[in-house]
């Protein structure tokens, strides 16, 4: 799996552990919607960690709390 791979996973866990849904992340976390629906449908693979911010803000968790996911774990080298 790759970087954007995990994100977008990571973003769709946590809209279902918070029970809302992306439209709505995108609304509280102050990022539009086609940035959030380009990033969750695998459109955007390379998500700013600016981005990622605002949604660690839109879901009042941080930085290190977003990455603490095994999906981090065991990622493909992206450079070769």
């Amino acid at each position: 799996m790759n970087i954007g791979e995990a994100v977008r996973r990571r973003i769709l866990e946590l809209c279902r552990e918070e029970e809302i849904t992306v439209n709505k992340l995108a609304t509280v976390s102050g990022i539009t919607q086609s940035t959030l629906n380009n990033i969750v449908s695998g459109r955007n693979n390379s998500t700013t960690v600016s981005t990622v911010k605002k949604i660690c803000d839109g879901l009042n968790i941080s930085i290190e709390e977003f990455f603490h996911s095994p999906l981090f774990r065991d990622l493909e080298q992206e450079v070769k």
